[in-house]
């Protein structure tokens, strides 16, 4: 294939929502509303693990982590797709796409082994509460925060090159409202047997490997609880590990549905709407059910309002 065929596009087009112009206001007034919420809810999030002195252990530390992750999350996608339901031209370059990409697929990656290390903290917490202090030092947390990050920065940059290798002569017009593999793939003018397959192995790897780690853990401490506590205890436990596992089986879900089949299915309405699942309905999920139904965090967000008033 002749290289200037894949240089001849500098720049692509995001189709986004564009086939439903008469709901671009609602759906930019109703983003605008989902991102601003997600991300004051956890920049307050990691505001209150940071200062709080009762927060000052690995679960919260974890979740401070996982809080920033969706910030950036929300940053990789968010402000490209607003800015696009309001204007007419929805043009992206060509390394800009490929560096959303690259984000997009660092922190996504980098969630699925997070999502794994917090269930791995809770199940020893859980489980082995005696050797909790023990297993779960400050440098093990950074080591499962470094390698989660570490997976993801593997995964994203391997993703993307493979990607932005491949040459692009036909149409420019991505069918989606962010940079993802499967429209930039379908718009390749060659053959992708080969990326699809490389493709495939690596995020079934990712999201299958991370999946059972996740389920594993919260599967033994459900079992763990069942034995050990009373029936009020065990109404508690299983109502927090059911809405994490719900979460959960969302995010891994949407991104199964998207991911783990063949490229040449994807471009409908609903392809766009499952993204908008794991790129955006979740991220405002996790902090009401990972947070703030806690008893700890919610102790902490009152004591910080009794402050505010005995200061005024």
């Amino acid at each position: 294939m002749d290289r200037r065929n894949h240089t001849a596009i500098t720049e692509f087009i995001l189709v986004g929502f564009s086939d439903f112009p008469e709901l671009q206001y609602l759906l930019f007034v109703l983003f605008l509303c989902i991102f601003t919420s997600s991300i004051s809810a956890h920049m307050f999030l990691i505001f209150l693990y940071r200062f709080s002195p009762n927060l000052q252990t690995p679960m919260y530390f974890f979740l401070g982590n996982f809080s920033f992750l969706e910030i950036c999350y929300i940053l990789t996608i968010g402000p490209k797709t607003l800015t696009n339901l309001l204007s007419e031209h929805r043009t992206i370059s060509f390394y800009g796409c490929a560096l959303q990409m690259y984000l997009f697929l660092l922190f996504a990656g980098s969630e699925c082994y997070m999502l794994a290390s917090m269930a791995y903290d809770r199940y020893i917490a859980i489980c082995h509460p005696l050797l909790y202090n023990i297993l779960m030092h400050k440098v093990m947390c950074m080591q499962l925060i470094c390698g989660s990050w570490l997976i993801g920065t593997m995964v994203a940059i391997i993703q993307t090159g493979l990607m932005f290798s491949l040459p692009f002569c036909g149409s420019h017009e991505i069918n989606h409202f962010y940079c993802d593999i499967p429209p930039i793939m379908a718009l390749a003018c060659t053959n992708t047997q080969v990326h699809e397959v490389i493709t495939f192995v690596i995020t079934l790897s990712v999201i299958v490997g991370s999946f059972v780690l996740t389920v594993a853990s919260y599967s033994v401490i459900i079992w763990t609880i069942v034995k050990r506590h009373s029936a009020s205890g065990r109404r508690k436990a299983f109502s927090t590990c059911t809405s994490h596992l719900i979460v959960v089986t969302l995010f891994y879900g949407s991104g199964s549905v998207m991911y783990l089949r063949p490229k040449k299915n994807f471009g409908t309405a609903e392809d766009k709407f499952i993204s908008l699942m794991y790129g955006i309905i979740v991220p405002l999920l996790n902090p009401f059910i990972y947070s703030f139904r806690n008893n700890d965090v919610v102790f902490a967000i009152r004591r910080i309002f009794h402050n505010i008033k005995l200061t005024q």
